[in-house]
């Protein structure tokens, strides 16, 4: 007797056994039917990659177009052609594809109840990306951190900080915090402080400040620089500097400034004061700060004496 004799001779209602099905004839339907599955799925797999790329590519090609968006829509694109696949699958094997569709509509409720979290994420997700707050390439802050827009997908948006080290921050959190996007415009505006020591003459000082700033190149003479005493510090005079500059140079023209300001302002023997301190002793207390040393040493010469043996 062959051990496959009861799995065979298995009833499947109707009189029939699966000896009955499993004929010459069903074996060649159900291999045409793996073929025709796996045909589709290659078409299928092959026309959503293709379907992405172009959508993706009309982004590329256009650069008043946000790549970002495009992204989006060559994913969601691929995903599309994805699904009608696999339901162009089922209907090869005979599944009744509408039922499969209302199933998953009902579990897709349960679904969303139990993933409330990461919905907020998909949703806050599609808002960033059709309202563009920021994009790819931005230099943003953003819930707390700081850094360059490499990636917005649908559940998170990748930084890459000025360390160059990873920061993924959930789409619900982007969206729901207070986005700055130091990228938003082609100019910024840099600001300093410069001290001058009470002795010097701001008049020169000013010259000299505004000389540096204006003969830098990066500097953008099509605003008028903005130089004037802001305030009279303990051991300063202090000056406030605005100047506008490309948003591409505005780290390194910040940085540069400071320094070559301080140069200039050495060579035109301008004073830079540092904060200093200073104490005045009356007589009074100098007197009551040296009997109590005194009292102190006679108090350590006693404890001395009578710690000595007799």
């Amino acid at each position: 007797m062959n051990l496959l004799d009861p799995v065979l001779n298995f009833s499947l209602g109707d009189g029939q056994t699966l000896r009955d099905l499993l004929t010459l004839e069903f074996l060649m339907s159900l291999l045409g039917d793996v073929l025709a599955a796996i045909v589709i799925l290659f078409i299928g797999y092959t026309i959503a990659g293709w379907v992405k790329r172009r959508v993706r590519g009309i982004g590329g090609r256009k650069p008043q177009l946000d790549t970002t968006l495009f992204n989006f829509l060559g994913n969601l694109a691929r995903y599309v052609v994805l699904t009608f696949t696999f339901l162009f699958v089922l209907n090869t094997f005979g599944v009744q594809t509408t039922s499969i569709v209302a199933a998953i509509g009902a579990a897709g409720l349960a679904v969303g109840l139990a993933l409330q979290g990461t919905l907020a994420n998909v949703a806050a997700g599609v808002m960033i990306i059709f309202f563009r707050p920021i994009k790819e390439g931005d230099f943003v802050e953003v819930a707390g951190q700081m850094g360059t827009v490499k990636e917005i997908t649908l559940n998170f948006t990748e930084l890459a900080s000025i360390g160059n080290y990873q920061i993924i921050i959930p789409n619900s959190e982007v969206w729901g915090n207070t986005i700055v996007n130091y990228s938003a415009y082609d100019r910024r505006r840099a600001e300093w402080t410069f001290g001058v020591g009470y002795g010097a003459d701001l008049a020169e000082a000013e010259r000299v400040i505004r000389q540096t700033i204006t003969g830098d190149a990066r500097t953008d003479l099509s605003e008028d620089l903005f130089l004037q005493v802001n305030n009279l510090g303990d051991s300063s005079v202090d000056f406030l500097v605005r100047a506008w500059v490309s948003a591409d140079d505005f780290f390194a023209y910040q940085a540069d400034m400071k320094r070559k300001v301080k140069e200039a302002l050495d060579a035109a023997g301008v004073d830079i004061p540092f904060p200093t301190r200073r104490l005045h002793v009356t007589r009074d207390e100098a007197e009551e700060a040296g009997r109590g040393t005194r009292r102190r040493q006679s108090g350590d010469d006693a404890a001395g004496g009578a710690a000595r043996p007799a």
